[in-house]
């Protein structure tokens, strides 16, 4: 009984935080509306959300009765998501309207129908929840592995705009609940890709300490210091965790990386 309470207990924090952070891009997409323009911000990191959030419902669903908070919130998110993805659609131009219609019919159509019907057809009872939980597991991996690309640059460029303080404790604070939440519930796939989550969290609040004061060396008078101009990187958008300032960046093309088109937004914005 006192375990349930936990649990419960968890769950509904983990669901209030979560929501918080499902509305970050709130401020983006305000701007987006008033200037009706997408303005090359990108599409990829709501529609990986709006996967994510898919999949751990249908997980839940697997569940007998102790999978109801995961479905709540990712009910949610499914829903606030499908919001980004209209309004981004409606404002974006037609490359961009193209690449996330293709994007969105590939892996939250044609991938997820492609997922039920596997594990409905060859899995059944335990073994369905297996093996949706690695896949959710998986997917998750790769979702809190983004801001790794983020703190490297923070390292290099010796500045924390790109990695804003509040959104980082909220995805931790985030992570963490929903940590002990898979934990009180013995549930490992829900355990598992938030240990990794709630230490990259810890690291990012680290790396904006150490940098948050940093004082760059003194230079020549005849040589002006580089300076980087007012920008900031939503990390939802990196990464949708429960899952989100934004990646203002061109329109991402195959075979790029993420890391390069931020180095070269930052090397377009450094003034001289």
């Amino acid at each position: 009984m006192a375990l349930n309470v936990l649990a419960f207990t968890f769950g509904i924090m983990g669901n209030i935080i979560s929501f918080i952070v499902f509305l970050a891009p709130v401020p983006t997409f305000v701007r987006i509306c008033k200037k009706k323009s997408t303005e090359g911000f990108q599409s990829l990191p709501y529609v990986s959300a709006l996967f994510s959030a898919m999949l751990w419902i249908y997980y839940a669903m697997q569940k007998d009765g102790s999978g109801f908070l995961l479905i709540t919130i990712n009910s949610v998110g499914c829903f606030i998501e499908t919001i980004y993805i209209v309004l981004f659609i409606t404002y974006a131009n037609k490359k961009a309207r193209i690449s996330t219609l293709k994007v969105l019919g590939l892996l939250n159509f044609l991938g997820f129908a492609a997922i039920i019907l596997v594990c409905e057809l060859l899995t059944k009872g335990s073994n369905r929840e297996k093996v949706l939980g690695g896949i959710c597991v998986g997917f998750s991996v790769c979702v809190f592995a983004a801001p790794l690309s983020i703190m490297r640059v923070v390292i290099r460029t010796k500045s924390v705009e790109f990695m804003p303080f509040s959104l980082s404790l909220f995805l931790t604070l985030s992570a963490i609940t929903w940590l002990f939440y898979g934990l009180a519930i013995k549930d490992f796939y829900v355990a598992l890709p938030n240990i990794m989550g709630a230490f990259l969290g810890a690291v990012q609040m680290i790396l904006y300490i150490i940098y948050k004061y940093y004082k760059a060396p003194k230079t020549d008078d005849t040589e002006k210091p580089k300076t980087v101009s007012g920008h900031s990187i939503d990390m939802v958008k990196l990464a949708s965790t429960p899952a989100s300032g934004d990646l203002k960046a061109p329109p991402q093309t195959h075979g790029g990386d993420l890391e390069g088109q931020i180095e070269k937004e930052m090397a377009n914005q450094i003034q001289t």
